[in-house]
């Protein structure tokens, strides 16, 4: 049970893990675990989705042995081992959320990869080919499989992880031609619906900090590139403070979907 007044979450993305990144992800995760009580990964952990990759970053998340909630990004899927590298930074004791949900000293977690599509009114929309239908269902699936997962949480406080974004703000600074193909807004709907205390997302590295959701959920585009150029002489995550509540709840006590 974790009684501090308040909590510390350090979030990150698009760490791109490969077999010559380990100094590099030893220094990123010992600064992170002395900063805060909880680590935060919005997908692309790997670089092209190699077992390998994963066990170089699970061993370095096994060192500093503080609480680690993530989500898989499109780059963990490239070479069709997804479930794998889920695996094994599971037995590494992280909580690989895929549409369900966890608890963590009292803060509830939510995470999904997301997907794309696009934003507001140009959105695309399950109409036509085949093809263009299956594309956006993807989308639709993630977003239910998304508020099933924050349904499941009873905590006061909620916190959402993806790796695609869920506003169009946090993706402004990147060409517009592929700025569908770097979220959706169907993502923001059960944001706003459970009253999530702040959103994290990756996937966009050249897009922007932050933003808000139509009703006001603080959004964090935490893609290292990003975050490297945004906190220039520093550690490239984000901080996020929370209130503690009491739980009785081992942390990183997972509820399934």
């Amino acid at each position: 049970m974790n009684t501090k007044k308040n909590l510390r979450l350090a979030a990150t993305g698009d760490l791109h893990c490969k077999k010559t990144s380990r100094d590099a992800i030893k220094d990123l995760l010992s600064a992170m675990a002395s900063d805060a009580d909880i680590l935060l990964f919005a997908g692309d952990l790997c670089d092209t989705g190699l077992p390998e990759e994963a066990h170089i970053l699970a061993q370095e998340i096994v060192r500093v042995k503080v609480p680690t909630v993530a989500v898989l990004g499109n780059h963990d899927f490239e070479s069709g081992k997804a479930g794998e590298i889920a695996s094994i930074l599971t037995d590494a004791g992280v909580n690989v959320l895929d549409g369900n949900c966890c608890e963590v000293y009292g803060i509830g977690f939510a995470g999904v990869k997301g997907f794309c599509g696009g934003f507001g009114d140009r959105a695309l929309q399950a109409w036509g080919e085949p093809a263009i239908k299956t594309f956006v269902y993807e989308g639709v699936e993630e977003s239910l499989k998304l508020e099933s997962a924050l349904a499941k949480l009873t905590t006061p406080e909620r916190i959402a992880v993806l790796h695609y974004a869920p506003i169009f703000e946090t993706v402004v600074g990147e060409p517009l031609e592929i700025a569908p193909f770097l979220g959706s807004s169907r993502l923001e709907e059960p944001l706003n619906r459970y009253s999530v205390r702040a959103a994290f997302h990756g996937h966009a590295h050249r897009g922007s900090a932050q933003g808000t959701t139509t009703q006001g959920v603080p959004v964090y585009n935490v893609a290292k590139p990003l975050l490297e150029r945004t906190f220039v002489g520093r550690p490239p995550f984000r901080i996020l403070e929370i209130e503690s509540h009491e739980s009785n709840d081992e942390p990183g006590e997972s509820s399934s979907a």
